[in-house]
């Protein structure tokens, strides 16, 4: 296995460092307190292409592949992970229409949504059944040449800057199909932002789908086939959110190595006490050991040989990673961290969800172990 970077990755992380650098940095405090989305840099991510890197160049991505994609997440991530997110989100949408789109499909949602002209939203969760496919009660009815959707959704991630959603609804054989919803469809209504303890800025919101009639050209796929596309998007979200904490977990350690350095214990740097030196050391390699297995889960999937159990793995790993990196970090800092006055506050607020969306760790427990069942 090749552990170094080539040219082509090398510069794909020093544009979205670059990037984080210069634009992101200065700007995540104001998008996390006043909560507003940040949409100009969303678009200055699609004109710099790192809303398309994992996508085909026929519809104005780079073709760069998926270890490409996970480079990016991770540096603007360690700048913002509202901003940084946006990529991965993004990707749900993406993956789904270039895996299971038709071609007039995909000519006409990928390249917007790769330049940034607009992005998507992806809506499979319900306010009362969760993420379980066979519950869910939203309901798509053939009606001659279309369908009529009807149900609510939670927890749809940048839907107001959103020009068409994934929406998830069972069809006339009871199985849930995906549907690809332009957001400007009478009785498409996105409902009032939530507010959310972390990644602040996301404008993640319910939405509700009031008899939204569609073409039956929108379907996505085979109908009753809806269960295959959110696993294929998932796999490629999952991925993403492994990137997003290893960009969490680099940004906590930087601020903890500036914090200890420039503060004093007996005229002495904090950074000279081995109980400081001990809790970096751990910080460091629990960071390496979620990075490169990202870089590797990255790999696998640009082979065509990702599996659930890869992607579940690596966001297993590197979600519980970034929790006891920003944990370790907030020690370092002590009170004076747990104060909205040092960033360390927000990272610790924003590594949480990383646990929860988009599977939570305990269920993805049971895919790594029943994936292990089934092998042996």
């Amino acid at each position: 296995m090749d552990f170094e970077l080539n040219d082509i990755e090398l510069d794909v992380i020093r544009t979205a460092r670059d990037f984080a650098t210069t634009q992101v940095r200065s700007r995540a405090r104001e998008i996390d307190q006043t909560n507003r989305f940040p949409a100009d840099l969303a678009k200055e991510m699609g004109r710099l292409g790192l809303l398309g890197l994992h996508m085909p160049e026929e519809f104005g991505g780079t073709g760069l592949g998926y270890k490409a994609y996970v480079l990016a997440i991770e540096q603007v991530c360690a700048a913002s992970m509202t901003v940084g997110a946006i990529i991965a989100i993004n990707a749900l949408a993406q993956e789904s229409i270039l895996r299971f789109g038709t071609h007039e499909q995909k000519q006409r949602y990928l390249p917007a949504l790769i330049s940034g002209d607009s992005l998507s939203t992806f809506a499979f969760t319900e306010g009362q059944t969760g993420s379980d496919p066979r519950a869910i009660s939203t309901t798509a009815v053939p009606d001659g040449d279309t369908y009529v959707i009807s149900g609510e959704k939670t927890f749809a991630s940048l839907a107001p800057a959103a020009c068409v959603a994934v929406i998830f609804a069972k069809d006339d054989s009871g199985k849930a199909s995906a549907f690809l919803v332009d957001t400007d469809s009478e009785g498409f209504i996105i409902e009032g932002e939530l507010e959310t303890m972390g990644i602040r800025g996301e404008d993640v919101c319910p939405v509700r789908l009031k008899e939204v009639r569609i073409p039956r050209s929108s379907l996505l796929g085979d109908a009753g086939q809806g269960y295959n596309a959110l696993l294929t998007a998932i796999n490629v979200g999952q991925l993403g959110i492994a990137a997003e904490s290893v960009g969490v977990a680099a940004a906590a350690i930087t601020m903890s190595l500036d914090y200890a350095r420039n503060r004093t214990v007996r005229d002495r740097p904090m950074t000279d006490l081995p109980t400081i030196q001990s809790l970096l050391g751990e910080m460091s390699a629990r960071t390496e050991a979620a990075r490169w297995l990202t870089y590797r889960t990255a790999d696998l999937k640009d082979r065509g040989r990702l599996t659930g159990k890869d992607s579940a793995t690596a966001k297993l790993l590197a979600s519980q990673v970034v929790n006891e990196v920003v944990d370790m970090a907030m020690q370092i800092h002590g009170s004076y961290g747990y104060t909205k006055e040092l960033e360390i506050e927000r990272l610790y607020r924003d590594a949480k969800v990383t646990q929860i969306y988009e599977v939570v760790s305990e269920v993805q427990r049971l895919i790594i172990g029943g994936s292990l069942a089934r092998e042996s």
